[in-house]
C-alpha cells in the first residue's frame, strides 16, 4: 500500500490550515494515494473549533504578544499549537464511516507512541457530553476527554479532529510534546477570566505531554519519524514523496478569524 508523506515544517496558523484544507478538497478517493502531512506552527498560533465563539478569548492580548489565531476546518475547542507535532491525515471515506477511520488510524499513532516509549491507549469515553460546548471548563479541547481518545493513564496526550468532503475524510491532530499548551488559559476572555483556575486544574488534571512522560525533550523531528515507522509497521505503507500540487497563491489565503 502506497500513501504520500510530508513534510512541511512550520507555518502560521492560516497557512497551514488552507492547505489541510486545500488538500482534502483536491483529493480523488478514486485514484489518489492517501497523505499523511506533519507540520508545525510559526508563530504559536491557538486554532479554534469550526463553530467555537470568539468571545471566548482576548483577542487584544493574543495580538500583543505575537500569538497567532485561526479558525480550523474541523471542529472540537480551542487548543494553542506550541511544542508539539501536528499530523493531518487524507484518506478515502467511500463506505466507512468517519467514526470506523477514526479508530483505524488510531492503530499507527498508537504505535508511534509505543515507538516513542509510551504505552498510550485508546480511553473507554464513547460519548459526546451534554452541553460540553456551553461548559467554561471545556474551551480548551485537551481540557476534557470524549469519542476514545488517545492517552497515557487516562491523561489526553494526542487531541484529533476530522472533517468529511464528500468521499474524502481530512482528520487532523495535535501530539503533544511540551507543556507550553496549557499557557492557553492566559488568553481567556475577561468575561470567564475568574475561571481560569478551574481551568488550569482541569489542563493539569486530565492531559499529559511526551515530555512529562519520559522526563525528557522531545523533538518534533523525532515524533515525525516514529510516527511515519508507526504508520508503517502498522499499515504495511510504503511512504513516496508528494509532488506539490498547489500554487503559493492557493494557501496563502487565510482562513478567516471568528
Amino acid at each position: 500500500m502506497k500513501w504520500h508523506y510530508l513534510d512541511t515544517g512550520r507555518h502560521s496558523g492560516a497557512w497551514n490550515m488552507s492547505l489541510d484544507e486545500h488538500l482534502a478538497k483536491r483529493f480523488d478517493p478514486s485514484d489518489d494515494h492517501p497523505i499523511l502531512r506533519v507540520y508545525g506552527w510559526e508563530p504559536w498560533t491557538i486554532s479554534l473549533g469550526r463553530h467555537q465563539s470568539m468571545d471566548e478569548f482576548d483577542l487584544g492580548k493574543i495580538q500583543r504578544d505575537g500569538i497567532g489565531i485561526v479558525r480550523r476546518p474541523t471542529g472540537g475547542r480551542a487548543i494553542l499549537h506550541a511544542h508539539e507535532l501536528t499530523y493531518s491525515i487524507i484518506v478515502s471515506g467511500a463506505g466507512q464511516s468517519a467514526r470506523a477511520i477514526y479508530l483505524h488510524l488510531s492503530r499507527g499513532i498508537l504505535a508511534a507512541l509505543r515507538l516513542l516509549g509510551i504505552e498510550a491507549e485508546l480511553s473507554g469515553a464513547d460519548e459526546i457530553l451534554p452541553g460540553l460546548h456551553r461548559n467554561p471548563l471545556s474551551v480548551p479541547c485537551f481540557s476534557t476527554s470524549t469519542r476514545s481518545e488517545i492517552g497515557w493513564r487516562g491523561k489526553k496526550i494526542v487531541g484529533s479532529a476530522q472533517r468529511r468532503y464528500g468521499e474524502t475524510i481530512l482528520q487532523h491532530g495535535s501530539f503533544l510534546l511540551g507543556r507550553e499548551h496549557r499557557r492557553i488559559t492566559s488568553y481567556l476572555s475577561p468575561a470567564i477570566e475568574e475561571m481560569k483556575a478551574a481551568i488550569d486544574g482541569h489542563l493539569l488534571e486530565r492531559t499529559t505531554e511526551a515530555e512529562s512522560v519520559l522526563g525528557r525533550q522531545v523533538s518534533f523531528d523525532e515524533a515525525a519519524g516514529c510516527l511515519r515507522t508507526g504508520m508503517e509497521e502498522s499499515y504495511g505503507i510504503e511512504f513516496i514523496p508528494y509532488e506539490q500540487k498547489w500554487s503559493a497563491q492557493e494557501v496563502q489565503q487565510p482562513i478567516p478569524t471568528p
